[in-house]
């Protein structure tokens, strides 16, 4: 498992490559004693998550830069620096980076860690050692998302709705 210091920030969290976009890892259900974990996500112009749900956590976006539209149980929210979006367990949803510069969210597991979103993209991601030259954009493994999903208590239920 990952180990993450008590005092981390942009430059010294564990930084991971996953569906290309930078993710560092600010917080691990772990600590803080199993309440949360916590994400720093870099996403670039067209990133896209599948429309999926988390059986057994919630998920809250906050806004730091950029704009980022979520489906939200079919609901559109179109969310800029500052906006709150939660996301509780067996509501379905996804987002989209809809800016044309990288947004920057933070992004709440809650429990997470051992088992859902952080679990899933711990398997997933590649480490990264140098956070200012990232890696170029590949194809997604969806195969192995999807199966990494079901593994940690996440269904994917298709694209994400236009």
């Amino acid at each position: 498992m990952v180990s993450i210091s008590s005092s981390v920030n942009l430059e010294t969290a564990p930084a991971y490559w996953f569906l290309n976009s930078l993710h560092l890892l600010l917080a691990l259900n772990e600590t803080e004693e199993g309440a949360y974990s916590l994400l720093h996500l870099t996403a670039p112009p067209q990133f896209e998550t599948p429309y999926h749900l988390h059986h057994d956590e919630d998920e809250a976006f906050y806004i730091l830069d950029g704009e980022v539209t979520v489906i939200r149980d079919g609901e559109e929210i179109v969310a800029g620096p500052g906006s709150y979006i939660f996301l509780p367990r067996g509501v379905p949803h996804g987002f989209k980076s809809s800016s044309d510069k990288d947004s920057h969210v933070l992004i709440h597991a809650i429990p997470g860690g051992k088992v859902g979103f952080v679990a899933m993209m711990l398997a997933m991601a590649t480490p990264i050692q140098d956070r200012h030259k990232l890696p170029e954009p590949t194809p997604s493994d969806f195969k192995r998302l999807a199966e990494l999903c079901e593994q940690n208590k996440i269904s994917i239920l298709g694209p994400l709705p236009s």
